[in-house]
């Protein structure tokens, strides 16, 4: 699979200038405000437009080819990390120039992720869906423990600008690569139609798919409540354990450490997780995010961000996997466009507010709080799951000491 290959390879490199500027750009934003409150502002208007119109970009990953929209918004990215990296090295960058460019950065986001999420597909298969969501995971984790650490050597001997002239050039190395790549033909039976209804079309088959509807349920408590980190870490980095700009890279790092891990485990799987693994996966995560709130020094935390790192990417890398092996390949642009949606919209509501809780109750406590609330939602979806599905617990006596335990449909 040459074209999968150099995919792979370009997304590496992506993945590994966005960190950096991601990195670059929050702790940009908390040098010029000092409010970790616009920190999460910058965050929500990078997803805002996601939240607006995320669906609209999944019915323009089903109707136009995708190599050529990747080649469109990667160069246009491109252009956004040029621009800021030019305003922060002239000294002439300030908070609003940052929130317009994240704007903008959303609204090419917003066809640019299903789009890419959609373009596996097309170049592996279906039979190779679940291993190649899991790689591109590890890629991304693998990106997103290197960003950082570059990144915070880069903004502490240099500045912010560079981390954001390295992401333009790892997005020209992108369209290059791309440019070259040749998919296989879609079938006939894959396209999308075209016309009108193509939105309630897709969302009629979501509400009707219960693997489908639920996972971006799930989707959507993780985003709102636990894909928040870069807020909750400046905040750690800033305020609880002064460690500044090396330690929120570190704590990044730490957290890509564990997500790397899951991505890998995720990667050996042969199988689709079902929603009950997804929904445990959840619980645990609460559960990480509660116990790291009170992390009494650096390193514990940072012990604590691997679990949670290592939850996440389970989550996040079975929830996608099950979307896409069960979505009709017609539809899957419109279905990925509905969880992104869920996934990066959350972290658009999300983002200000937890920025407002940490500004006005502190770190640990924001953070606290968003971890009992991912654990609440996930029991609650889960209990609901199990009562529609009409299962109840039978034990079984059978003249032996074991009592083996059977999960049943219940009886009408």
């Amino acid at each position: 699979m040459r074209d999968y290959r150099l995919y792979l390879t370009s997304q590496m490199v992506a993945t590994t200038g966005l960190w950096m500027q991601r990195i670059a750009q929050d702790w940009l934003v908390l040098e010029l405000t000092g409010s970790v409150t616009a920190v999460g502002v910058a965050v929500a208007l990078q997803f805002l437009p996601m939240l607006m119109f995320g669906l609209f970009g999944g019915v323009v990953a089903d109707r136009f080819p995708k190599r050529t929209i990747l080649i469109v918004t990667q160069s246009t990215l491109a252009a956004v990390a040029t621009t800021l990296g030019v305003l922060a090295l002239t000294g002439a960058v300030e908070a609003w120039h940052v929130y317009v460019l994240a704007f903008v950065l959303g609204m090419v986001t917003v066809v640019d992720n299903p789009t890419r999420q959609v373009f596996v597909s097309e170049l592996v298969g279906q039979a190779h869906i679940r291993n190649a969501v899991s790689l591109n995971s590890s890629v991304f984790q693998l990106g997103a423990l290197v960003g950082p650490a570059v990144s915070g050597a880069l903004i502490h001997a240099v500045g912010q600008g560079w981390s954001f002239l390295i992401n333009a050039a790892s997005c020209l190395v992108v369209v290059i690569m791309v440019a070259v790549i040749r998919p296989r033909p879609v079938p006939a039976h894959e396209r999308a139609t075209g016309g009108r209804g193509e939105l309630r079309e897709a969302l009629r088959y979501i509400g009707r798919t219960s693997e489908v509807g639920w996972s971006i349920a799930l989707a959507a408590t993780i985003g709102l409540f636990g894909l928040n980190m870069p807020v909750i870490l400046a905040a750690f980095a800033d305020h609880v354990f002064s460690t500044g700009v090396r330690g929120y890279s570190l704590f990044n790092s730490l957290s890509a450490v564990g997500a790397l891990a899951g991505a890998i485990l995720s990667a050996r799987r042969q199988s689709v997780p079902r929603l009950r693994a997804l929904t445990s996966n959840l619980v645990l995560l609460g559960g990480g995010l509660m116990l790291a709130a009170f992390a009494p020094s650096v390193w514990v935390f940072g012990a604590a961000l691997v679990a949670v790192g290592f939850c996440t990417l389970q989550f996040l890398t079975g929830a996608n996997s099950l979307v896409q092996t069960t979505a009709a390949p017609a539809l899957r642009g419109r279905v990925m466009g509905v969880y992104l949606l869920v996934l990066l919209g959350g972290q658009a509501l999300g983002g200000p507010c937890v920025g407002w809780l940490i500004d006005h109750y502190g770190a640990r406590a924001s953070m606290f709080g968003c971890g009992t609330l991912v654990a609440l939602v996930s029991v609650a979806a889960g209990l609901v799951m199990a009562r529609r599905s009409h299962l109840t617990v039978e034990l079984e006596l059978r003249g032996s000491s074991r009592l083996p335990l059977h999960i049943v449909p219940a009886h009408h």
